[in-house]
Protein backbone atom coordinates (compact mmCIF):
# COMPACT_ATOMS: atom_id res chain seq x y z
CA UNK A 1 0.00 0.00 0.00
CA UNK A 2 1.68 3.37 -0.95
CA UNK A 3 1.61 5.87 1.68
CA UNK A 4 3.65 9.41 1.68
CA UNK A 5 6.33 9.40 4.10
CA UNK A 6 8.19 13.12 3.98
CA UNK A 7 9.11 16.36 2.17
CA UNK A 8 12.67 16.80 2.79
CA UNK A 9 14.22 20.30 2.17
CA UNK A 10 18.50 19.96 1.27
CA UNK A 11 20.38 22.65 -0.87
CA UNK A 12 22.30 21.41 -3.92
CA UNK A 13 25.91 20.46 -2.96
CA UNK A 14 29.15 19.00 -4.70
CA UNK A 15 30.82 16.41 -2.22
CA UNK A 16 33.39 13.77 -2.50
CA UNK A 17 33.05 9.65 -1.49
CA UNK A 18 35.23 8.63 1.18
CA UNK A 19 35.53 5.14 1.76
CA UNK A 20 36.83 4.46 4.77
CA UNK A 21 40.24 3.34 4.63
CA UNK A 22 39.96 -0.45 6.68
CA UNK A 23 36.83 -1.36 5.04
CA UNK A 24 36.01 -4.69 4.29
CA UNK A 25 33.31 -5.66 2.05
CA UNK A 26 31.80 -8.91 1.32
CA UNK A 27 29.92 -10.36 -0.84
CA UNK A 28 26.30 -12.60 -1.10
CA UNK A 29 26.54 -12.34 2.66
CA UNK A 30 23.44 -12.52 5.10
CA UNK A 31 22.52 -9.51 7.24
CA UNK A 32 22.66 -9.61 11.14
CA UNK A 33 20.61 -11.17 12.59
CA UNK A 34 17.46 -11.62 10.04
CA UNK A 35 15.48 -10.09 7.49
CA UNK A 36 12.74 -8.37 9.65
CA UNK A 37 11.10 -6.85 6.62
CA UNK A 38 7.52 -7.82 5.36
CA UNK A 39 7.14 -11.17 5.10
CA UNK A 40 8.81 -14.17 3.40
CA UNK A 41 11.93 -11.90 2.66
CA UNK A 42 14.93 -14.05 2.60
CA UNK A 43 18.11 -12.94 4.25
CA UNK A 44 21.08 -13.72 1.65
CA UNK A 45 22.54 -11.46 -1.40
CA UNK A 46 23.93 -8.24 0.43
CA UNK A 47 26.62 -6.68 -0.08
CA UNK A 48 27.60 -6.17 3.41
CA UNK A 49 30.68 -3.74 5.09
CA UNK A 50 31.18 -4.27 8.79
CA UNK A 51 33.33 -2.04 11.22
CA UNK A 52 33.27 0.07 13.96
CA UNK A 53 30.70 -1.98 15.49
CA UNK A 54 28.33 -1.18 12.58
CA UNK A 55 26.94 -2.87 9.77
CA UNK A 56 25.52 -2.14 6.58
CA UNK A 57 24.17 -3.82 3.57
CA UNK A 58 22.63 -3.26 -0.07
CA UNK A 59 21.31 -5.62 -2.70
CA UNK A 60 18.89 -5.98 -5.37
CA UNK A 61 16.03 -8.14 -5.53
CA UNK A 62 13.78 -8.95 -8.11
CA UNK A 63 10.59 -7.05 -7.26
CA UNK A 64 7.98 -8.58 -10.20
CA UNK A 65 8.31 -11.98 -11.37
CA UNK A 66 5.94 -13.21 -15.07
CA UNK A 67 3.47 -13.32 -12.33
CA UNK A 68 3.80 -9.86 -11.25
CA UNK A 69 4.63 -10.98 -7.08
CA UNK A 70 8.02 -10.63 -5.71
CA UNK A 71 11.03 -13.44 -5.63
CA UNK A 72 13.88 -13.77 -3.32
CA UNK A 73 15.95 -13.82 -6.10
CA UNK A 74 19.08 -11.61 -5.78
CA UNK A 75 21.09 -11.87 -9.57
CA UNK A 76 24.14 -10.69 -7.57
CA UNK A 77 27.17 -11.33 -10.11
CA UNK A 78 29.28 -11.64 -6.35
CA UNK A 79 30.95 -8.25 -7.08
CA UNK A 80 28.65 -6.08 -5.59
CA UNK A 81 26.79 -5.89 -8.98
CA UNK A 82 23.51 -7.36 -9.21
CA UNK A 83 21.84 -8.01 -12.78
CA UNK A 84 17.84 -7.71 -13.87
CA UNK A 85 16.09 -7.33 -17.03
CA UNK A 86 15.07 -4.00 -18.26
CA UNK A 87 11.11 -3.09 -18.63
CA UNK A 88 8.13 -2.50 -16.88
CA UNK A 89 6.21 -5.31 -14.89
CA UNK A 90 5.23 -8.31 -16.80
CA UNK A 91 1.22 -7.45 -16.71
CA UNK A 92 1.44 -3.96 -16.20
CA UNK A 93 1.85 -2.42 -12.41
CA UNK A 94 2.77 1.18 -10.83
CA UNK A 95 3.28 1.94 -7.44
CA UNK A 96 2.08 5.75 -8.92
CA UNK A 97 -0.66 5.56 -11.52
CA UNK A 98 0.53 9.52 -12.24
CA UNK A 99 4.32 8.07 -12.52
CA UNK A 100 4.15 4.45 -14.00
CA UNK A 101 8.29 4.11 -13.50
CA UNK A 102 8.09 0.68 -11.83
CA UNK A 103 10.87 -1.40 -12.66
CA UNK A 104 11.08 -4.98 -11.56
CA UNK A 105 13.40 -5.19 -9.72
CA UNK A 106 13.92 -3.30 -5.83
CA UNK A 107 16.70 -2.29 -3.95
CA UNK A 108 17.09 -3.03 -0.62
CA UNK A 109 19.25 -2.02 2.74
CA UNK A 110 19.85 -2.81 5.88
CA UNK A 111 21.38 -0.34 8.80
CA UNK A 112 22.50 -2.62 11.98
CA UNK A 113 23.92 0.30 14.24
CA UNK A 114 25.05 -2.44 16.87
CA UNK A 115 25.30 -5.97 14.88
CA UNK A 116 28.18 -7.31 17.15
CA UNK A 117 27.36 -5.60 20.61
CA UNK A 118 29.88 -2.90 20.73
CA UNK A 119 27.94 0.01 19.17
CA UNK A 120 24.82 2.04 20.03
CA UNK A 121 21.04 2.45 19.06
CA UNK A 122 20.50 3.51 15.68
CA UNK A 123 19.71 7.46 16.16
CA UNK A 124 23.37 7.51 17.74
CA UNK A 125 24.85 8.24 13.98
CA UNK A 126 24.26 9.95 11.13
CA UNK A 127 23.65 8.15 7.48
CA UNK A 128 23.84 8.81 4.13
CA UNK A 129 21.76 6.66 1.29
CA UNK A 130 22.14 7.54 -2.39
CA UNK A 131 20.28 6.91 -5.40
CA UNK A 132 21.92 7.04 -9.31
CA UNK A 133 19.54 7.91 -11.47
CA UNK A 134 22.30 8.29 -14.65
CA UNK A 135 22.01 4.51 -16.70
CA UNK A 136 25.23 6.16 -18.72
CA UNK A 137 28.67 6.59 -17.56
CA UNK A 138 27.57 9.44 -15.06
CA UNK A 139 26.38 9.82 -11.59
CA UNK A 140 23.36 11.66 -10.97
CA UNK A 141 22.58 10.97 -7.02
CA UNK A 142 19.73 11.89 -5.12
CA UNK A 143 20.92 11.29 -1.09
CA UNK A 144 20.11 11.63 2.29
CA UNK A 145 19.98 10.70 5.41
CA UNK A 146 17.08 7.51 6.13
CA UNK A 147 16.81 7.28 9.49
CA UNK A 148 17.10 10.83 11.10
CA UNK A 149 14.36 11.92 9.77
CA UNK A 150 10.52 12.41 11.07
CA UNK A 151 9.42 9.84 10.07
CA UNK A 152 9.64 6.40 7.71
CA UNK A 153 8.25 3.31 7.30
CA UNK A 154 11.21 0.97 7.69
CA UNK A 155 10.70 -2.60 9.81
CA UNK A 156 12.48 -1.47 12.76
CA UNK A 157 14.00 -4.06 15.47
CA UNK A 158 17.15 -5.54 17.24
CA UNK A 159 19.29 -8.40 16.87
CA UNK A 160 16.84 -10.34 18.37
CA UNK A 161 14.17 -9.64 16.24
CA UNK A 162 12.24 -12.65 14.08
CA UNK A 163 12.67 -13.06 10.92
CA UNK A 164 9.61 -10.86 9.21
CA UNK A 165 8.66 -9.20 12.74
CA UNK A 166 10.46 -5.89 12.45
CA UNK A 167 8.15 -3.53 13.71
CA UNK A 168 7.22 -0.05 11.46
CA UNK A 169 6.17 3.41 13.57
CA UNK A 170 2.17 3.51 13.65
CA UNK A 171 0.04 5.85 15.81
CA UNK A 172 -3.65 7.34 15.39
CA UNK A 173 -2.22 10.49 13.54
CA UNK A 174 0.63 11.60 11.93
CA UNK A 175 1.73 13.20 14.86
CA UNK A 176 1.91 10.05 17.29
CA UNK A 177 3.14 8.68 14.23
CA UNK A 178 6.16 10.52 14.75
CA UNK A 179 6.60 10.23 17.92
CA UNK A 180 6.62 5.98 17.87
CA UNK A 181 9.36 6.52 14.95
CA UNK A 182 11.43 8.27 16.99
CA UNK A 183 10.91 6.06 20.09
CA UNK A 184 11.76 3.31 17.52
CA UNK A 185 15.46 4.63 16.27
CA UNK A 186 16.25 5.74 19.73
CA UNK A 187 15.74 1.50 21.45
CA UNK A 188 16.89 -0.17 18.53
CA UNK A 189 19.40 -1.02 16.99
CA UNK A 190 18.30 -2.43 13.34
CA UNK A 191 16.35 -0.41 10.26
CA UNK A 192 15.59 -2.19 7.03
CA UNK A 193 13.99 -1.23 3.66
CA UNK A 194 12.73 -2.59 0.38
CA UNK A 195 12.46 0.38 -2.10
CA UNK A 196 11.49 0.95 -5.74
CA UNK A 197 13.41 3.91 -7.74
CA UNK A 198 9.88 4.78 -8.83
CA UNK A 199 9.44 6.17 -4.95
CA UNK A 200 11.83 8.96 -5.66
CA UNK A 201 11.48 9.57 -9.19
CA UNK A 202 10.16 13.43 -9.21
CA UNK A 203 11.43 16.61 -8.99
CA UNK A 204 14.95 17.01 -10.54
CA UNK A 205 15.06 13.47 -10.71
CA UNK A 206 11.81 12.36 -12.64
CA UNK A 207 14.49 11.22 -15.08
CA UNK A 208 14.03 7.10 -14.25
CA UNK A 209 12.90 5.04 -17.35
CA UNK A 210 13.03 1.49 -16.72
CA UNK A 211 13.06 0.54 -20.13
CA UNK A 212 16.45 1.89 -20.71
CA UNK A 213 19.99 -0.08 -20.22
CA UNK A 214 22.12 1.27 -18.23
CA UNK A 215 23.78 1.02 -14.72
CA UNK A 216 22.79 2.59 -11.71
CA UNK A 217 25.00 3.12 -8.66
CA UNK A 218 24.02 3.10 -4.93
CA UNK A 219 25.94 3.22 -1.67
CA UNK A 220 25.26 3.70 1.93
CA UNK A 221 27.28 5.21 4.64
CA UNK A 222 27.14 5.68 8.78
CA UNK A 223 28.97 8.33 10.60
CA UNK A 224 29.71 9.17 13.73
CA UNK A 225 27.40 12.41 14.91
CA UNK A 226 30.30 15.32 15.83
CA UNK A 227 29.87 17.16 18.19
CA UNK A 228 29.28 20.40 16.07
CA UNK A 229 26.59 18.26 14.92
CA UNK A 230 26.09 16.72 11.45
CA UNK A 231 28.18 13.83 9.93
CA UNK A 232 31.67 13.09 11.64
CA UNK A 233 34.00 10.34 10.64
CA UNK A 234 32.71 8.16 8.58
CA UNK A 235 32.58 4.69 9.73
CA UNK A 236 31.18 2.17 7.21
CA UNK A 237 30.30 2.41 3.92
CA UNK A 238 28.90 0.11 1.10
CA UNK A 239 28.46 0.49 -2.48
CA UNK A 240 26.48 -1.91 -5.39
CA UNK A 241 25.64 -1.64 -8.87
CA UNK A 242 22.27 -2.84 -10.48
CA UNK A 243 22.98 -3.38 -14.03
CA UNK A 244 19.76 -3.05 -16.34
CA UNK A 245 19.62 -5.05 -19.58
CA UNK A 246 22.96 -4.95 -21.20
CA UNK A 247 24.00 -2.21 -19.09
CA UNK A 248 26.09 0.51 -19.52
CA UNK A 249 29.97 1.25 -19.24
CA UNK A 250 31.46 1.50 -15.32
CA UNK A 251 32.12 4.84 -14.41
CA UNK A 252 35.90 5.51 -13.42
CA UNK A 253 36.48 5.72 -10.07
CA UNK A 254 36.83 9.71 -10.09
CA UNK A 255 33.75 10.13 -11.87
CA UNK A 256 31.78 7.56 -8.94
CA UNK A 257 33.53 10.68 -6.19
CA UNK A 258 30.71 13.69 -7.30
CA UNK A 259 27.65 13.14 -7.41
CA UNK A 260 24.70 16.42 -7.35
CA UNK A 261 22.68 17.01 -4.04
CA UNK A 262 19.53 18.43 -5.01
CA UNK A 263 16.45 17.51 -2.67
CA UNK A 264 14.51 20.88 -2.91
CA UNK A 265 11.37 19.72 -1.02
CA UNK A 266 11.83 15.98 -2.31
CA UNK A 267 8.58 14.20 -1.47
CA UNK A 268 8.89 9.80 -1.68
CA UNK A 269 6.45 7.05 -0.90
CA UNK A 270 7.14 3.85 0.63
CA UNK A 271 4.21 1.15 1.17
CA UNK A 272 3.11 -1.29 4.63
CA UNK A 273 4.97 -4.49 3.51
CA UNK A 274 3.05 -6.18 6.40
CA UNK A 275 0.27 -6.13 4.14
CA UNK A 276 2.10 -7.49 1.21
CA UNK A 277 5.48 -9.36 0.76
CA UNK A 278 7.95 -6.67 -0.90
Amino acid sequence: MLRTLISIAATAAVLGIVTPANAVVEFDEDVTNNVIMGSGIGNGGFTTDRQNGIELGMRGKLRFDAGNQPQNIFNSNNDGTYSFAAGLPPTGFSFDPNSPTTPIWNFEWSINSSFDGTGANLDQFDYRIGMDFDPGVGTNFQEFDPINIPVADHSIGTNATAESAGAEADGVDAVAEAADYVLLIANNNLAQNSWSMEFFNNGAFDIFDPEVDGTYDFFLEAFERSAAGGPGQSLARVDIQIIVGAGAQVPEPAALSLFAVGLLGLGFAGYRRRRQTS
